[in-house]
């Protein structure tokens, strides 16, 4: 009986979710240009539970895409990653953020030109600072690209879940124009550069 108890409530713990997996789960927030990209590339990662596209960094609450375009509010577009860091750890996330995507353009990525469209990290504890600092001035210190990494790191403040038509944005719109000129050649760059990493 004692057994069928324990048994019971451990199923509902998991069910309300307060699985010991849940717990141990961690958050990274990445500013990388366009979240249809990033969204795209970070989903694909072992260790990632799940990936959400929205808005970071600014100072109006809840604002909609409209708003988040005009470059006026403040707000990144980023990714916030739910993923356990026994099976991929920040550092592993950063490798693939700075590899996907050009840290040396300030308030652009490609076409997409606007402070919406920055290279940002939002860190959420002291250790994803130093992380992600030290991995920038290494980056700078060892030239790896033609110009200083100007990604800014930044302590979290706020996140707001971007439309519902943005989430997987490109599993569900593959075809699209922008998915097949820009998204595309990402994922398959990406995909051959870290397929050690890739889910199965």
């Amino acid at each position: 009986m004692k057994l069928i108890t324990i048994n019971f409530l451990l199923i509902l713990l998991t069910l309300a979710g307060y699985s010991k997996n849940k717990k141990d789960m961690e958050i990274a927030t990445f500013g990388g240009g366009c979240f249809w990209c990033t969204e795209a590339i970070f989903r694909e990662l072992k260790g990632v539970e799940s990936v959400t596209s929205g808005y970071s960094g600014g100072d109006i609450v809840n604002p909609s895409y409209k708003e988040t375009s005009t470059g006026r509010t403040g707000h990144a577009e980023v990714i916030e990653i739910e993923f356990n860091p026994e099976i991929i750890s920040f550092t592993e996330l950063l490798e693939v953020f700075f590899a996907t995507h050009n840290p040396t353009t300030l308030n652009r990525q490609g076409a997409d030109v606007g402070p919406q469209y920055r290279s940002a990290i939002f860190y959420h504890n002291e250790d994803q600072k130093r992380i992600a600092i030290e991995i920038i001035d290494q980056l700078n210190n060892d030239n790896v690209f033609d110009n200083p990494v100007v990604t800014e790191v930044t302590e979290w403040k706020n996140f707001f879940k971007a439309e519902d038509y943005h989430q997987d944005y490109f599993a569900n719109n593959p075809s699209q124009g922008y998915c097949q000129f820009v998204i595309v050649p990402k994922l398959n760059k990406f995909r051959k550069i870290f397929k050690e990493k890739l889910q199965r």
